[in-house]
């Protein structure tokens, strides 16, 4: 870490009360979970790679809250963090994954075929569809506690192995750090690149040292498919298309997925992954599926009723400003996603956007018409 929290033998000099940080201001989950009986009985542990409480929490100590979304307040630093840290970290994901308990397992579900439908909303009203997710690669730091070494022994791994994807996902490796004007433009044009994080959730976190070193965007030569190198997770891979064929989306995210984790393992590399939290990543929001799956999706007439968020409650979706998780709608423009990540499968969560987004659809389209959408209404999933 490059903070003050890499002394921690010399910071036990210091009383537990003296070291506890002020959290009077704070809405966040680490903060509503850590007491001082907890921080004096965990500040002394740290995991194998040396990742520390504090190191965990300071991204929620320097972030009291966030205006749109109730955050999380910490980070893993390595898969062990999980299992050393529990006694917060177990609280803080029940609380935010809707009470998911320390004893219950989680499910997989990567058969594409388990879909029903996802191919047939209108795509008169949903712009365009896309599923993500992250994946850690087990045995390196994540990107909070990674070293430049580690970044870069990641890198190197990723590119090996998206190398070898053929057919339709066949596709190039560019590296932030020696991309041209051209390229760089390209895919800012295509709205793939990501910048140097400017959210203070991420840098509070350490997640962006060395920017932009060991840092890149492999993509198929289709644009349908890319992977993220070493930005807020090891990868973070995206599927996504124009309009609103759900169905064709996701069958291409799970392909690509499992081909991608065939190719980790044959260069001897698994996936951070275990039977209680699913695939581990950087993020405890993200633990489980880590898979958002979202649409662009016009709805100005729903957006507008006053039962909008009632409903998205019900269906158990949640919505964005299409800029990103801290921007407004624009034009009724709205991206709608799964809320949760934990606890349902990935075909669960594709599932309820499907069915979810057609209804908003027949709600919107009864709206335009100065129709009742109270028979719509659905019960709670």
């Amino acid at each position: 870490m490059p903070f003050g929290n890499t002394h921690n033998q010399a910071k036990l000099k210091y009383s537990s009360e003296q070291e506890y940080p002020d959290l009077s201001k704070h809405n966040n989950h680490m903060a509503k979970v850590l007491t001082p009986v907890i921080y004096e009985r965990l500040r002394s542990k740290e995991t194998p790679s040396g990742f520390t409480l504090d190191d965990i929490i300071q991204t929620g100590v320097d972030n009291p809250g966030h205006p749109f979304i109730m955050t999380v307040g910490c980070v893993a630093g390595d898969e062990e963090t999980y299992e050393v840290f529990k006694e917060l970290l177990d609280p803080v994901i029940e609380a935010r994954h809707g009470g998911y308990k320390p004893t219950d397992k989680h499910k997989t579900d990567l058969n594409s075929g388990n879909l029903k439908g996802g191919d047939d909303l209108d795509p008169d009203y949903v712009l365009s569809s896309r599923v993500r997710t992250g994946r850690s690669i087990r045995g390196f730091c994540l990107p909070p506690h990674c070293s430049r070494g580690e970044r870069r022994a990641v890198e190197k791994l990723s590119v090996e192995a998206l190398g070898s994807l053929s057919g339709d996902l066949k596709g190039k490796y560019y590296a932030l750090k020696n991309m041209t004007e051209a390229e760089q433009q390209q895919l800012i044009d295509d709205h793939f690149l990501f910048d140097k994080p400017v959210s203070p959730l991420l840098l509070a976190s350490g997640m962006a040292r060395d920017w932009p070193d060991a840092r890149g965007i492999w993509h198929n030569d289709n644009k349908t498919f890319l992977v993220w190198v070493n930005e807020e997770d090891h990868l973070r891979v995206i599927s996504m298309q124009k309009g609103g064929n759900m169905k064709e989306v996701f069958a291409r995210f799970c392909t690509g997925l499992t081909k991608i984790e065939t190719l980790f393992k044959e260069r001897g590399h698994a996936f951070m992954w275990n039977e209680h939290l699913g695939y581990v990543l950087t993020c405890p929001s993200n633990l489980g599926t880590g898979l958002r799956a979202g649409v662009h999706v016009k709805l100005p007439n729903m957006s507008k009723h006053g039962k909008f968020e009632e409903v998205l409650t019900k269906l158990r979706l949640q919505k964005r400003g299409t800029g990103g998780v801290d921007t407004a709608a624009v034009g009724g423009v709205f991206d709608i996603s799964n809320a949760d990540r934990l606890g349902f499968s990935e075909v669960e969560l594709v599932q309820m956007v499907v069915d979810g987004v057609k209804l908003l659809v027949e709600m919107e389209k009864r709206l335009e018409k100065g129709q009742s959408i109270d028979d719509l209404m659905p019960a709670q999933k």
